[in-house]
């Protein structure tokens, strides 16, 4: 057993997994504490480093690609800090540090892990149901259903249409962007439907615009890694050929998307005739609309 204990986590190797735990202190975010433990197996490492600096050094684990949803749903935009692969050393213990990385990269070594893509999500994500109130609204997900109330702050037109429920079956991917204090941040859902959509975040019924706090709106990477996790891996989505091309899943043909556009149109006079938007509301969210498509 190779392990390292410090204060924002530990690492522990057992030869076939690498067993990662969030330190209790309170410099650890919220979403690591909220993630929680990792086991990572060995099939799922690309490489480990040790990089030593003057007061503290790090650990820096590096997974296969596509091994991870959470890796997949957050596209490296996670905060360092915020991490799971990341481990902060201590500068008198850059011994063990060392030792550790060099015993995963023997293993790695002796079961010939290629590091190659992998066709499979090697990790599971977090477990369902997983709910995380946002500044826009809160976002839930119990493993086949994807749904979204919006908050009082929402955008008035969001709040009009009700709660958002969207099947899994119905979407094609999961974007996520964090708030990052100066630029707002966004967990948009991605369906067969609104696939050619543009809509800003927050006039975007699919979408929780993230702009409060940086701490709690990273939650909502929980979320997107769950639902990742439980649509087809990207590995699926090629053609056969000389080689391998990335194709949108389900990608609707332009005809539907004229006619997502008239479906939009519609629910939105619907809602001005109604009187819950007023004539510049209904106006400037139909210029929006219009726009995105």
């Amino acid at each position: 057993m190779a392990e390292i204990i410090q204060r924002d986590g530990s690492w522990a190797f057992d030869g076939t997994t690498v067993r990662i735990t969030p330190g209790l202190h309170r410099s650890v975010p919220l979403f690591r504490q909220t993630y929680g433990e990792i086991a990572v197996p060995l099939e799922a490492v690309a490489g480990i480093v040790y990089e030593p600096e003057r007061r503290r050094g790090r650990l820096r684990m590096r997974l296969r690609e596509g091994a991870d949803p959470l890796l997949q749903a957050t596209g490296g935009r996670l905060p360092e800090a915020a991490d799971p692969y990341r481990l902060a050393v201590d500068v008198d213990r850059s011994g063990v540090a060392e030792y550790v990385a060099e015993e995963i990269r023997h293993a790695l070594l002796l079961d010939q892990i290629p590091k190659e893509p992998t066709r499979a999500y090697l990790l599971p994500g977090p477990p369902v149901p997983v709910s995380v109130r946002s500044s826009d609204g809160t976002v839930s997900f119990d493993g086949t259903h994807v749904r979204i109330d919006w908050a009082d702050t929402s955008d008035r037109v969001k709040r009009a249409t009700g709660p958002r429920i969207i099947a899994v079956g119905d979407l094609v991917q999961v974007e996520w962007l964090p708030n990052s204090g100066y630029e707002d941040g966004f967990l948009r859902f991605v369906t067969r439907e609104t696939v050619f959509s543009k809509l800003p975040a927050e006039k975007d019924p699919y979408a929780l615009d993230l702009w409060g706090s940086v701490r709690r709106d990273l939650l909502t990477a929980l979320v997107a890694t769950a639902v990742t996790a439980r649509l087809p891996h990207p590995s699926s989505q090629v053609e056969a050929g000389n080689a391998e091309v990335a194709v949108p899943p389900r990608v609707p043909a332009r005809g539907d998307h004229h006619d997502v556009l008239l479906r939009r149109l519609r629910e939105l006079g619907e809602l001005h005739r109604d009187g819950v938007l007023t004539d510049e509301e209904f106006t400037s969210t139909k210029a929006v609309i219009l726009r995105g498509f």
